[in-house]
């Protein structure tokens, strides 16, 4: 016997189907109606762009905490931000929910020639590989080819925007066969940002050090590391071992000194704090 589906309740984990992303746009559907929600119904997208980078920065959160319940809740947050969007589509016409869904459907299709076509691949790397090659002969909005780089939104953190880049290039041959050239690369870029530190040329110290900073993104990509999360880690780690260094502070001190008292806390005094957290 078939069980009745009721849209208010989430069905049993072995029965999960997506029949529950219809009660979502029904839910998004009312709250943007004449009679719906106020807030809901004065925002658009550009007032919504925000909340997409927030709740997708949420669900890394969670995913770091590896907390299998608040990534489940999360992804629901973010799940809402695509309802929310598609439905402002649908209001003004241009696209709507089903519009989004057939859009990736058609895409996953189109970009799995080895799964969903007679394409044979060698391996996880000439899946992606294949993948580029395809996205490459895709036309954009405008009717032009995309190019390899296109992908990539500005709007990612820098680290993680450099990284991907990185990845994109490499899957169509531009790269390094191994970590070597990109840990040469790095002393390469290191040696030419002292030049210009030397120097003083404050346009070409940024220049330089951002040179430095992508040569790391792609030796963290050639070593098997997330560089954004390699970072996230240690300003965490810095903020964690800090805390303890103000807290020692406030102790000894009773905070940290004002401009008239300058010259009461010196840089021993608080790296031998710092040292303190560490051996925590």
């Amino acid at each position: 016997m078939t069980r009745p589906f009721d849209p208010c309740i989430a069905p049993p984990l072995a029965e999960q189907d997506g029949r529950s992303f219809v009660r979502l746009v029904e839910l998004m559907q009312r709250l943007l109606a004449e009679d719906g929600c106020p807030w809901d119904r004065e925002q658009d997208f550009l007032s919504l762009r925000r909340y997409v980078v927030e709740e997708a920065c949420e669900v890394v959160d969670a995913i770091d905490r590896g907390d299998r319940k608040e990534i489940c809740a999360e992804l629901g947050d973010l799940a809402l931000q695509v309802i929310f969007q598609a439905e402002l589509g649908r209001k003004e016409g241009s696209f709507g929910p089903d519009d989004v869904v057939a859009a990736i459907c058609e895409k996953l299709v189109r970009r799995h020639p080895h799964v969903f076509a007679d394409t044979k691949v060698d391996g996880a790397s000439e899946v992606l590989t294949n993948w580029e090659l395809i996205k490459a002969q895709e036309k954009g909005s405008d009717g032009k080819t995309k190019g390899i780089l296109d992908g990539v939104p500005r709007g990612l953190p820098a680290l993680m925007r450099a990284q991907r880049m990185g990845e994109k290039v490499a899957r169509v041959g531009f790269d390094w066969e191994d970590p070597s050239g990109s840990r040469a690369k790095v002393s390469e870029e290191l040696a030419e940002l002292d030049e210009a530190i030397a120097s003083g040329d404050k346009a070409k110290i940024e220049d330089e050090f951002g040179d430095v900073l992508f040569a790391l993104s792609n030796l963290a990509r050639h070593v098997g590391v997330d560089g954004e999360a390699a970072l996230r880690s240690t300003m965490d780690k810095f903020a964690t071992r800090f805390r303890h260094v103000e807290k020692r502070v406030h102790e000894v001190h009773g905070g940290f000194p004002t401009p008239e008292t300058k010259g009461k806390l010196s840089l021993e005094e608080l790296d031998r704090y710092w040292e303190e957290a560490k051996a925590k």
